[in-house]
């Protein structure tokens, strides 16, 4: 197929953000020595295929969905303590917090002081926290999810709201500098979205896959205090 037609074009480009690159605008016209008005024509025809995101000056690729939490949990665990430990060290005695259901969260639970209040949508987070016996912990409502293993309905959101939560911490699956922590199915966002009016911060954990683009936007960049990265050495915040 030759590349300089317009399907043949596009085909390269789709490739390439199937593979996860990021597309630039003003590059592939370089590369294909055509205007920049083409390419973003290739690329909205892209996104209105679902093959891509189109942000300012190119495209993002969508992140595939997350493979179910018990495949999840035995993957990037150096990462994910790393992440917890950093968690840990944001949490004051006393407090009541929200985990949300992820396998990156649940490496938080060996590591937890004594002393506060655990709220979590997540059925493995909720084990572990009563394997320890130390901790108090409440279980929120609603339909289990078995790829995320917790809760991520409206009935979920509905639980949340007795709760003063004054610390959360977030799952997502793909990050957006401008749409802000995204799930990829609208069942997803409640527990996505902050858990609480009163929490004084709520931080997410994205894994180093994450910052592409998903097609849902739960929780967007302002309400986010911290976002935390595990591709990050060691693992700081990143503003959203």
């Amino acid at each position: 197929m030759d590349n300089n037609l317009p399907l043949g074009r596009r085909e390269v480009i789709a490739r390439r953000l199937d593979e996860g690159q990021a597309v630039v605008a003003n590059v592939l016209a370089a590369e294909f020595d055509v205007s920049e008005d083409v390419i973003r024509r290739d690329l909205r025809n892209l996104a209105a295929d679902g093959r891509c995101r189109r942000v300012y000056g190119g495209a993002l690729p969508l992140s595939a969905p997350s493979t179910p939490i018990n495949q999840r949990i035995g993957e990037s665990e150096e990462r994910k303590r790393a992440l917890a430990a950093v968690a840990v060290s944001l949490i004051a005695p006393g407090e009541m917090i929200f985990i949300d259901s992820g396998s990156t969260n649940l490496a938080l639970v060996p590591l937890l002081p004594d002393g506060i209040a655990v709220v979590t949508n997540s059925v493995v987070i909720a084990g572990a926290l009563q394997a320890r016996g130390t901790i108090a912990t409440y279980m929120i409502g609603g339909k289990v999810d078995a790829q995320v293993g917790g809760c991520v309905d409206a009935g979920a959101v509905q639980a949340l709201g007795q709760f003063n939560i004054d610390r959360a911490f977030l799952g997502a699956c793909a990050v957006s500098g401008e749409e802000g922590i995204g799930p990829f199915t609208p069942t997803m966002p409640p527990s996505n979205a902050p858990p609480s009016r009163s929490a004084a911060t709520v931080s997410s954990w994205p894994p180093a896959t994450s910052w592409t683009a998903a097609p849902i936007s739960a929780s967007p960049r302002s309400t986010g205090s911290r976002i935390w990265c595990s591709n990050m050495t060691p693992p700081r915040w990143r503003p959203p």
